[in-house]
This record gives C-alpha cells, sequence and structure tokens, in this order.
C-alpha cells in the first residue's frame, strides 16, 4: 500500500533505488511516437530530442546532453541560464516538463521499458 502523505511521498522518491528512480525519468510522447510505439510515456536517455513545455525556456528544442538520477533532472542542449559573472551554465529541467519529440533508438529493447 502506498501512502497519501506528501512526506513519505517524497521520502520514497529520494531514497529510491536506481531502477526506480529510471521509471521516474519518465516523460510524455508526441502525438506521432504515441501512435507508432503504442505508449504515453517512456524515460528519457541521453540522445533523444525534446521540447521544453513549462518554464522560461518554453518551445525550446534541443538534445538530452545528461541525465541526472541523483538530482531527478536532465539537461538538455540549448537550455542555459548566465550567471551574475557573465558564464553560461546549462539548466537542469524535470523530464515531466518536457516532451520526447524523436527517440534515441540504439535497441528495440528500449520500448520494453
Amino acid at each position: 500500500m502506498v501512502s497519501s502523505q506528501p512526506r513519505k511521498q517524497r521520502k520514497s522518491r529520494y531514497q529510491a533505488p536506481l531502477h526506480i528512480r529510471h521509471k521516474l525519468m519518465g516523460a510524455m510522447l508526441n502525438d506521432e511516437l504515441k501512435e507508432k510505439h503504442g505508449t504515453k510515456t517512456l524515460p528519457v536517455r541521453v540522445g533523444d530530442t525534446v521540447k521544453v513545455l513549462r518554464g522560461d525556456h518554453k518551445g525550446t528544442e534541443g538534445k538530452v546532453a545528461v541525465v541526472d538520477l541523483k538530482k531527478l533532472t536532465i539537461t538538455v542542449d540549448g537550455v542555459s541560464v548566465t550567471k551574475s559573472d557573465g558564464t553560461e551554465v546549462p539548466r537542469p529541467i524535470y523530464p515531466s516538463k518536457v516532451m520526447i519529440t524523436k527517440l534515441e533508438l540504439k535497441d528495440e529493447k528500449r520500448l520494453g521499458d
């Protein structure tokens, strides 16, 4: 039985093992990919092309450069912020705030995730 208490929800999320964290990295597929593969979401992987749906970078498309399972975030090429000293750093994004537009299919096993 899963608790509905927010503190227990957060605890289970932040203390989850890697195989569960991988499933928490799911992002929705665009309509074309939904029809083709018969699923609504897939975990994000490095090399996928995604479109940002929320925040300051809404509408930006780019390839996934980093998937951080520890922080449960992804980094997308072309999405960065400028620090006060003028340097640009990549902006981490939660995978639930992006839509996968192109999959990186190195093997067909991916669709069985």
